[in-house]
């Protein structure tokens, strides 16, 4: 190896390991009443809008598929790209196994502002396993923050009867709260190994993004001829 941590005894690293847990627990507590805020935000109503799905024209509020709770990830989109954002493909990749959600009244789909015909083609060609809709030739991405064109975006809403409320919004680096990837890598001694991390002189270092699975990589791993 050309760089790793220092080699110590055991004590000193248990006492070295200790410093960081406490920090480690703050933050936990930190993220807790980040939660907890979060629980107590005030709501906005929604427009009755209709996007596309799989099986054709679908009210937002049947997004839900009956349950009071919905997540929606707005995948970037380029209408007739090859390869769509390789951050956003990756990112719903990890996606795999969503039936836990049902124990909370949730559901967690993918929306994009491109044709559905070319989303539900793209899903298939990557191997996705999240359920796809379509808000072209609609405002529902400009108006929570993902217009055509712009970036990506996590909103959540809650419904009453017809009635849709959007509670919450996040993009850019807020996102990674729900990744495990970033979660495990993290982890790791070298940790993101991104030019833009402090991390010590000598540590493997790459420019940002270089280690992310692209989009025809993802598609080689889960795609339909993986």
């Amino acid at each position: 190896m050309t760089a790793a941590p220092p080699v110590v005894d055991h004590a000193t690293w248990r006492t070295t390991l200790d410093e960081l847990r406490r920090r480690e627990k703050a933050a936990t507590r930190e993220l807790d009443a980040i939660a907890a805020q979060r629980r107590r935000l005030p709501m906005v109503r929604l427009p009755d809008y209709t996007l596309t799905g799989a099986d054709g024209p679908v009210r937002l509020a049947d997004l839900f598929d009956g349950r009071s709770q919905l997540i929606t990830y707005h995948h970037m989109w380029s209408d007739g790209a090859e390869w769509q954002c390789g951050g956003c493909t990756g990112f719903t990749s990890q996606f795999t196994r969503l039936d836990f959600l049902d124990a909370y009244d949730a559901r967690f789909v993918i929306v994009t502002n491109g044709p559905i015909t070319e989303a539900l083609a793209y899903k298939a060609k990557v191997g996705n396993q999240m359920d796809w809709y379509s808000a072209a030739g609609t405002t529902f991405g400009a108006d929570v923050d993902a217009a055509p064109g712009e970036g990506f975006a996590v909103n959540v809403f809650l419904r009453d009867g017809d009635t849709v409320y959007r509670t919450w919004h996040t993009n850019g680096r807020g996102t990674e709260q729900l990744s495990h990837t970033f979660a495990l890598i993290d982890l790791l001694p070298f940790g993101r190994q991104e030019e833009w991390q402090d991390s010590p002189d000598g540590w493997p270092q790459s420019p940002t993004y270089s280690k992310w699975l692209d989009s025809p990589a993802v598609a080689g791993l889960y795609g339909p001829t993986a």
